[in-house]
């Protein structure tokens, strides 16, 4: 498998979880910085966190928002609503963008509708129920797309990328969130336990080497949250 980060550690060099506390304190001070949620988006950060629900690392947003803001995108697919707080907070950030969002789990299709006519962005906001694997047919009808983001599960991300990139306008962008799951891409995999959580590293690690190497596409990977990575096509 390509990468040291499966192999011995470089003569010298500290392993990853030895950085654990610097990395936490980095998290902290971005944190810091950021202005506090108000409205729904506190009610919906405060139950998440109550209800062990995943939403994007609010460091890990601000890099989303900020790339939406730039891009000014007429339309977004995302994959993975959960709740429906990062479409909520696309529109936020660019309100004339249209989301187009897949989410499969009955409970949150049911938070996440219940939080998009609490905000009123009905009409902005597409939600196809099912599988994703399943939803590219409905994902095409409502296309083509500015941004793709993907945030769903993270074993099928590769798929998920070859699924619905030919929906995306030729200029535009994918973000992948969670791409560094928890810095353990940085650990020696076969030190990680349960073998199914190193099955997913494996998973997500060869995913981000075909980004790097993907022909077609130039990527980058900021160490942010939980690890973004942004991918666009290369210029012609």
């Amino acid at each position: 498998m390509p990468g040291f980060l499966y192999d011995k550690e470089p003569s010298g060099s500290k392993p990853a979880w030895e950085d654990t506390n610097v990395n936490q304190k980095i998290d902290s001070y971005l944190r810091s910085l950021l202005t506090e949620r108000t409205g729904l988006f506190a009610e919906i950060e405060q139950y998440a966190e109550e209800n062990h629900i995943p939403i994007m690392e609010p460091e890990s947003i601000e890099v989303l928002l900020q790339i939406i803001r730039l891009k000014q995108p007429q339309s977004i697919l995302e994959v993975g609503t959960a709740i429906g707080y990062s479409a909520l907070r696309m529109i936020d950030a660019v309100p004339s963008v249209k989301v187009v969002t897949i989410e499969r789990h009955v409970k949150r299709i049911a938070e996440a509708k219940a939080n998009i006519e609490k905000s009123g962005k009905q009409e902005q906001i597409t939600l196809i129920e099912g599988d994703a694997l399943e939803a590219g047919e409905a994902a095409g009808a409502n296309g083509p797309y500015d941004i793709l983001f993907v945030d769903a599960a993270k074993g099928q991300y590769k798929r998920f990328f070859e699924l619905f990139v030919p929906f995306l306008r030729h200029d535009g962008i994918i973000i992948t969130d969670n791409v560094l799951y928890k810095g353990l891409v940085a650990e020696p995999l076969a030190e990680i336990e349960p073998k199914r959580r190193r099955a997913l590293v494996r998973k997500i690690h060869n995913y981000n080497v075909w980004l790097h190497s993907h022909p077609d596409f130039d990527t980058v990977i900021l160490p942010i949250g939980d690890g973004v990575a942004i991918s666009k096509y290369k210029s012609l």
